[in-house]
């Protein structure tokens, strides 16, 4: 099955997942497991994280609700989600650099997927989606984490 049937028949951050650590091993042959994801309420202009030294990746939950809202199709929403889950992934195999994980982040989508889809062209610029003026007010800082359950699913040595 291609990369491209892969991301459209995900159903959940696990099933993508996959997909980002499937590409990575096959672009540039490294791979780590044992890794969480949190959703977090995080501030707009912030997509996702991961600490340096941890186990954890965090995804802005507001950016994922608003992008759900305007995306266009499911492979829209899953390029999007891919586009952040590789980014973090990158940088929990130890690559710190932000220009070189933006750069990695495009290379790795434009092989796996191609020059002309979604995730590609989100590697290169994350679409903005529509926010509506109740959102754009600042919040309190209340990350209010949310365990994802059933994201990583192999039971392999940690780094590779």
């Amino acid at each position: 099955m291609t990369f491209q049937e892969q991301i459209e028949r995900c159903r959940n951050y696990g099933d993508i997942f996959h997909v980002v650590r499937r590409a990575v091993k096959e672009i540039i042959g490294r791979e780590r497991v044992g890794l969480m994801l949190y959703l977090g309420n995080l501030p707009l202009r912030v997509g996702a994280f991961h600490g340096l030294g941890s186990n954890g990746i965090v995804i802005n939950r507001r950016l994922i609700d608003l992008m759900s809202k305007s995306a266009g199709s499911v492979t829209e929403m899953n390029s999007f989600t891919f586009t952040l889950l590789l980014h973090e992934y990158l940088h929990s195999l130890g690559y710190v650099d932000e220009r070189h994980v933006r750069d990695l982040t495009h290379e790795i989508s434009e092989e796996v997927f191609g020059a002309d889809h979604p995730a590609t062209m989100m590697a290169l610029q994350l679409p903005i989606p529509r926010i509506p003026p109740s959102e754009m007010q600042l919040r309190t800082w209340d990350l209010d984490l949310e365990l994802v359950k059933d994201f990583e699913r192999s039971n392999q040595s940690y780094i590779s």
